[in-house]
Formats: structure tokens, C-alpha cells, sequence
């Protein structure tokens, strides 16, 4: 937590210091620059990770230093114009200012005339435009990472042809236009690391493909390019022979597999082929690699079975991904036995039967979704080798024929953190051995046979995402994810659960979705859902749960959230070996940019969760999950008015109340719904007229007041009114006007009210005409009865006649009751 003060003092002492090092500190004096000046004889400053703002420059210019070789300011919020100011260092080898807020076009004049820069490192920056030919006069550079920035432009036509001396390159993340055949590059004899992601691949006229470059590749990353050209491998390749690291991934190239490359490049340590257009069988030459470390050649459309001695051609094998494609017949048993393997994906292939051996290094296997064309996996889990589980992290065997009880063997795992064994025909309970799954992140038992109690002590506080759906578990949720406050998602639909919904959901701070459709849960709804604010999914329908909607469940936001969307567990698989190659090509790294290259494997999943709206059963997953928001509580015995406060819900798209016994009136707040999608109040006793207001909903979808009380005219056909049918409003015999074939009177239309949110009634007929009604009508009576007495005496004296006799009669049973009633007492 250095502030910068006191180096004036002691810089006057320490002339012969060359290095220095005051990154990561708190450090942002403007006037460092000056005090620094005392280090006369100084070769390395870092001041990485500080807060150099302001105007960090002394007489115009940031420093001046005949000695200076190497000035590292990565992450220090530099001033607009450090590059055109930098000063004057005529030693300076190494210049880094990676992620220090630069933006705009790099200036033409400056840091151009450091004629002696070795390593350049201007990434993670907000500089754009294309690269200025002032930089073709620095001829001595060997490192150049411009990664992660806006630069346009093609290559072929940049200052980078003439820099020659290059070893290093980085375009990574930018617009650039980068020829594939290399074109600007073929006279590059030093290059050896080329790193080019997420850019524009552009093909080359055809007289280009067969050129032959100069340069001798270690390192060559072409993935994900912006525009997937559809064409074949790039022809230079076939003139590589060094490649130790090759990533073409994302790019939708076709043809077979390449073999070729492995024949040619027999130092190949990792080969990353995904998500291109691969067809055939996977052939592999006769010959041993033991450099190769990692194989992803997942996301084709190859076929044909597995080579059954990949394992003696691939002995050290860490990674193989072959997933997403045709492959079948046996996975290889030998798989098992590579000792060093950890990370194996076959899923999504036509794979008929497993046979591995200890898997004792294994920390990843992913053999789901092997079930088609009757291909499946049967048989107990059991015949699993039991070695080596106690250092897996992640187990996917979902989409499979597996059967008999859930496996026990593997909770002695300490570091489980992903179980998914859903669609299966696994049987029985979840044993409480499940219990000691400390570490657990995400569990996935769903679409099972699985029967029973959840365990009281299943509750693991690093669980995130469960799903128990469609089983047959049984019994009441007495304490199990009582202690699991991370949780995001708990899915429990169409299973058998039984009693309230306990009050200690209203601990799970961070849940997002709460799925319990279909079970036999009762009682009321707990308010202390209301305490959920993340909650963006509700679903409780099909239960017999009764009483009063909670009217704080308005209080909640239900906004969009991409926590529920993507799984990132924060587990990822760390390969050293590019850090080993950059070390014996080009030594020890002088600035961070080899360290961008790695391709750390996460683990992460995109969520799939089930949800009904617009009378659909939709699966949302991905971005879309993120976005999803509805509440569904149909098919209860909630009772009384729905809360006007749900029409704070502006973020809310899906809201189904059907199927219950609510009454009072549709809440005119419904019209600040501006988001709602399907909004479903039928089959309730709900009365009063349908607010005008709700034509001003104009994303609706589905609309449906069907089976109701309701009276009055239907809400003006517009907008999105105007694509409603007579089935919305059907079974309301009260209502009437289009689409309905009722047509509306002119005074049932000029007496329509809006109904009031606050003052709802349980009646047929709107209580303040009835109130008026019945006035006038005893008015009229009364008055009539006294204009015939007043004009006839004959009347008059009936009238006062049968007055008398009623008061006689009253008179003599008031005396006849009280004799009666004195006798029975003595």
C-alpha cells in the first residue's frame, strides 16, 4: 500500500540502483515521475497495477532515461497521450502497457522512434483503427501482442510485413482481416508463435495456396474466426513441421481428418479441432506420440468406431474430447489405463458398450447421451471399476440405459463437485451417504425411478443447482437443502412430495428458480418466499395448496438474472506446456502475454429448465433461461382477490393463476405488465368487468379470462386485443361485445365501471347498481302508496282499519305469551 512519497529523498542515495519494482501498490502521485528521476543509472521500472492519473509527465513528456531498458505500466489508468508523449528512451528493449485504458487510433509519432524496442505489449486496451505505418520502423521487434483491442484493417496491406524480425505475434480479439494462406508473413523466418482468434479469416486468390513461408511455426491459433469460410485446411500448413500447438476450433472447416498433420508434426503436444466440418473415419498414423498431451476433435461429423490403439499412439494423453459426433461401437478399454489421463468426453455419440480399466487419474468423464439407434449402456453401475474416484470432480452419465440403485461407492469423493445421472432407470433411495458430498455444486437425478425421502442431512452449503424431477420421491421436506443457501435452482416437479412448503426456503438467498409442479404439497404459500430476491422463476402448480396469493410476492423484482442460465463452476484444468515451449524458444517472458495462449479447460454446463407458459411446456436454456421470468400457480385452492400488488411486476413475461377458486375483480394494475407474454386467470370465480386498461399490454400472446364471472363488455379489440378469440373470453355468461357473440345494449356499454382493486365484491351484479336500483325502486313504491290514501277515503280508511287490527292482534298475543310464560314458571 505504498503512496509514492519519500522517494525524492532516498533517490538521491541510490544512483546505482538498475532495478526496480513497485507494482501492485497504491501508488498515484503525479510527481513520481520526477522524484524516479534520482535512479540515474536505472534499467527495469515496473509500475504495474497502480493509479498513475492526471498529468504523469514532467516537462511534457512521460520519462526521459538513456539507460531505461524495460517500463512496465500494465493496469495503471494511463493518460490519453502517453504513447505520442512517451519521452525519450533510446534503450528502451521492452515497453508494456497492457490493460491501461488507451483509446483511439495509436499515434504516428512518440513511441514510434523507440528504433531499439524489442517486446512490445499494447493489449486489453481501447485503441482502434488500423495499425499506423510509423510502426514499420521498429525493425528490431521480436514480440508484438496487440490482442484484445478494436484494430480493423487487412493484414496483407499493415505495416506488419516489413517487421521480419518477429517471433511473437498476437491479433487476437480484434477486426483484422487475416489472410489463410499467410501471404504477408511468408518471408518472416523468425516467427514461431502466431496467435489470431475471434478475427476475420479471408480466403486468397488461388495462386496464393501453394506458397511456401519461411517461418516454422511452434505455436498457431486460427480459432473462432468471425466468419466461418466453409473451405478446407489452410494449404500452409502443409509445409509446418514444428508445430507443437495447433488450435483451428470454431472455424466450420470441411474435409477429412487431417492425418497428415500428425505425420508431419511429430512434436504435437495439443491439437484442437472442434466445431468444424470433419467427415469420416478417424485414421491416425502408425507411429508414436508421446508429446501429445490434449485431442479435441469434439463437434464433427466424423464416424466409424474409435481406434482401438489410440492409447498406444497417445500413451500421455490428459485430454481427449471427442464429443458431438457419429462414433460407434466400444469405447477402447485401454482408455482406463492411460495413467495420465484426467479429462475424458465421448458424449453425444452412438458408443454401444464401456469396458475402462481403474481410471485412477480420471478427474472428468462425460459418456452421456450414447442412446440411439439402440446403442445404449445397460447394466448395473456397479460394473464401474471402483478405483481411483476419490479425486473426480465431474461424473456425466446421463442419457443412458443404467439400472439398479444409485451408486454409493463414489461419496468418498472429496472433491465431487458434478453428479449427473439423469435419464436413466436408476431405482431406489437416495441414500443418506449422499450426505458426506461435501463439495457438491451440481446434482442431476432426474427422470429416474428413483422412490423415497430425501435425507434430512442432505444439505450441502457449496450446492448451486439441483434437479430431482420426475422421480417418484415421496414424503415431506423436513430439513434436506435446509443449509444449501448458495442454491440457484431447486427442481423438484412431478415427484410425490408431501405437507407444507417449509419456511426455511426463505433462507436461500441466492434462488433463482423454484420448480415444484405437480406434487402433493399443501397448506398455504409461505410469505417467506418473499424474502427470495433473486427469485425470477415460480412454479408451484398442480398441488393442493389453498388460502390467500401473498400479496409481498408483488414486492419482488423477477428480473432477468444469467446465473440460472450458465453453470460455471469454477473448475478448470490448467496446461503448463505452452508456458515450457515459450521458455525454450524464446527464454524466460518479459512481459504477460505468452500467458493469453493457454487453453484452460472449464467446466461448464448451460442450464435446461422446464417451464409452462402460453399453454406450452417450453424448455429454456442458454441466454433465453436468462431472460425467462413467470409465476405459475394454477391448479390450487388459492382463495379471495389477487393482489394488486402483482401488478408491480413489470419485468414479469408469464403469469397463470388458473384453476383456483380466486374471486373479486381482474386488478387494473395488470396494465403496467408491459413485459407480460401469457397472462392466464381462467377457470377462478373472478367477477366485475375486464379493465379497459389491459389494451395497453401490447407483447401479450396469450390471454385468457375464460370460465369466469365477469360481466360488461370485453376490452376494445387493438393492438393485441384485437387477435384474441371467443375461447379468452368463453364460459362468462355475463360478458359480452366482440369476439363473443353477445352483443352489448347501449346502456349495459354506458353503465360499465372499472373496477375498483381495493373494494372487490363476491356478487353476480355490481353492487353500486344494485344499491341505486333498489333506492329508486322503494322510492317509487312509498310514493305511490301515499298519492292513494291521500286521494281516496275510502282506501284511507281500509288502510287505518287494518293498522288497528294489527296493533289489536299484537296486543293480545304480547298479553297471552307473558300469562303463559308466568304459569310455566310457578
Amino acid at each position: 500500500m505504498l503512496t509514492g512519497s519519500g522517494f525524492e529523498i532516498i533517490s538521491s542515495h541510490l544512483g546505482k540502483l538498475e532495478n526496480l519494482d513497485l507494482s501492485s501498490n497504491n501508488i498515484f502521485n503525479d510527481n513520481i515521475l520526477s522524484h524516479l528521476r534520482g535512479f540515474s543509472s536505472l534499467k527495469s521500472l515496473n509500475l504495474s497495477f497502480n493509479e498513475l492519473t492526471g498529468s504523469t509527465t514532467v516537462n511534457g513528456t512521460f520519462f526521459n532515461s538513456s539507460t531505461l531498458e524495460e517500463l512496465h505500466l500494465d493496469h495503471t489508468s494511463l493518460p490519453i497521450n502517453f504513447l505520442q508523449n512517451i519521452g525519450a528512451l533510446p534503450a528502451l528493449q521492452v515497453l508494456s502497457v497492457g490493460g491501461s485504458d488507451l483509446n483511439g487510433a495509436l499515434p504516428a509519432q512518440g513511441w514510434c522512434e523507440l528504433k531499439n524496442l524489442k517486446q512490445l505489449d499494447i493489449s486489453g486496451n481501447n485503441l482502434g483503427g488500423s495499425l499506423p505505418d510509423c510502426m514499420g520502423n521498429l525493425s528490431s521487434l521480436q514480440l508484438l501482442d496487440v490482442s484484445e483491442n478494436h484494430f480493423t484493417g487487412n493484414i496483407a496491406s499493415s505495416p506488419l510485413t516489413n517487421l521480419i524480425s518477429l517471433e511473437f505475434l498476437s491479433l487476437s480479439n480484434n477486426l483484422f482481416e487475416v489472410p489463410t494462406s499467410m501471404k504477408p508473413f511468408l518471408n518472416h523466418s523468425s516467427l514461431k508463435f502466431f496467435s489470431s482468434e475471434n478475427n476475420k479469416l479471408v480466403a486468397d486468390p488461388a495462386a496464393f495456396h501453394d506458397l511456401i513461408p519461411k517461418f516454422q511455426l511452434v505455436f498457431l491459433s486460427l480459432s473462432k474466426t468471425t466468419e466461418a469460410l466453409n473451405v478446407e485446411i489452410p494449404n500452409f500448413l502443409y509445409y509446418q513441421y514444428h508445430l507443437r500447438f495447433l488450435h483451428l476450433s470454431h472455424n466450420n472447416i470441411t474435409g477429412m481428418f487431417p492425418s497428415w498433420l500428425l505425420k508431419n508434426n511429430t512434436r504435437l503436444e495439443q491439437l484442437y479441432l472442434s466445431e468444424n466440418s470433419f467427415v469420416g473415419t478417424l485414421q491416425l498414423q502408425d507411429h508414436l506420440y508421446p508429446n501429445m498431451t490434449e485431442l479435441d476433435i469434439s463437434n464433427n461429423n466424423m464416424s466409424g468406431q474409435i481406434p482401438k490403439d489410440i492409447c498406444l499412439i497417445f500413451p500421455n494423453l490428459q485430454t481427449l474430447m471427442m464429443a458431438k459426433n457419429g462414433f460407434t461401437g466400444c469405447i477402447p478399454s485401454c482408455l482406463g489405463n492411460i495413467s495420465s489421463l484426467e479429462m475424458l468426453d465421448l458424449s453425444n455419440n452412438q458408443l454401444s458398450t464401456v469396458k475402462l480399466g481403474q481410471l485412477t487419474t480420471l478427474l472428468f468423464l462425460n459418456l452421456s447421451n450414447n442412446n440411439l439407434g439402440g446403442n445404449n449402456f445397460w447394466g448395473q453401475i456397479s460394473d464401474f471399476p471402483l478405483y481411483g474416484w476419490k479425486k473426480w470432480i465431474v461424473l456425466d452419465l446421463s442419457y443412458n440405459q443404467f439400472s439398479g440403485m444409485l451408486p454409493r461407492w463414489f461419496v468418498n469423493s472429496t472433491d465431487l463437485r458434478v453428479i449427473n445421472l439423469s435419464k436413466n432407470h436408476f431405482k431406489g433411495p437416495i441414500h443418506r451417504d449422499f450426505c458426506k458430498l461435501g463439495h457438491l455444486e451440481y446434482l442431476d437425478l432426474s427422470e429416474n425411478n428413483l422412490s423415497g425421502y430425501i435425507p434430512s442431512c442432505f444439505s450441502p452449503p457449496s450446492l448451486i443447482y439441483v434437479h430431482l424431477s420426475k422421480n417418484r420421491l415421496s414424503g415431506p421436506l423436513t430439513y434436506g437443502f435446509s443449509n444449501s443457501s448458495s442454491l440457484v435452482t431447486m427442481d423438484l416437479r412431478d415427484n410425490s412430495f408431501i405437507g407444507s412448503i417449509p419456511n426455511w426456503i426463505g433462507n436461500l438467498s441466492s434462488l433463482s428458480v423454484l420448480l415444484l409442479r405437480a406434487n402433493h404439497f399443501d397448506g398455504e404459500l409461505p410469505v417467506q418466499l418473499c424474502l427470495l430476491e433473486q427469485l425470477s422463476i415460480l412454479d408451484v402448480s398442480k398441488n393442493q395448496l389453498s388460502g390467500t396469493i401473498p400479496s409481498c410476492l408483488g414486492n419482488l423484482t423477477f428480473m432477468a438474472s444469467s446465473q440460472k442460465a450458465f453453470v460455471d463452476l469454477n473448475v478448470g484444468f490448467e496446461s503448463w506446456s505452452i508456458e515450457r515451449a515459450y521458455y525454450e524458444t524464446m527464454g524466460p517472458p518479459l512481459v504477460n502475454s505468452m500467458y493469453s495462449l493457454g487453453k484452460d479447460f472449464m467446466v461448464n454446463f448451460t442450464e435446461v429448465i422446464e417451464f409452462t407458459t402460453k399453454n406450452m411446456y417450453y424448455c429454456y436454456k442458454g441466454k433465453i433461461l436468462g431472460y425467462m421470468s413467470g409465476i405459475d400457480l394454477s391448479n390450487n385452492n388459492f382463495v379471495e382477490a389477487i393482489p394488486p400488488e402483482f401488478g408491480n411486476l413489470i419485468e414479469l413475461l408469464s403469469l397463470n393463476l388458473s384453476h383456483n377458486n380466486l374471486t373479486g375483480s381482474v386488478p387494473a394494475t395488470f396494465s403496467n405488465l408491459k413485459q407480460i407474454e401469457s397472462l392466464d386467470l381462467s377457470y377462478n370465480n373472478l367477477n366485475g368487468v375486464i379493465p379497459p386498461q389491459l389494451t395497453e399490454i401490447t407483447m401479450l400472446e396469450v390471454f385468457s379470462v375464460a370460465h369466469n364471472n365477469l360481466s360488461g363488455k370485453t376490452p376494445e379489440r387493438k393492438f393485441q386485443f384485437g387477435t384474441f378469440d371467443e375461447s379468452c373470453y368463453e364460459g362468462n355468461p355475463f360478458l359480452c361485445g366482440p369476439p363473443l357473440r353477445n352483443n352489448c345494449s347501449e346502456e349495459a356499454v354506458s353503465s360499465q365501471l372499472v373496477p375498483d382493486d381495493e373494494q372487490g365484491d363476491d356478487g353476480f351484479i355490481d353492487i353500486d347498481f344494485f344499491y341505486i336500483s333498489f333506492g329508486v325502486c322503494y322510492t317509487v313504491v312509498v310514493m305511490t302508496i301515499a298519492i292513494v290514501l291521500y286521494i281516496n277515503p275510502y282506501w284511507r280508511r281500509r288502510w287505518l282499519y287494518f293498522i288497528e287490527d294489527c296493533i289489536d292482534t299484537c296486543y293480545y298475543f304480547v298479553v297471552a305469551s307473558f300469562r303463559k310464560f308466568s304459569n310455566f314458571r310457578r
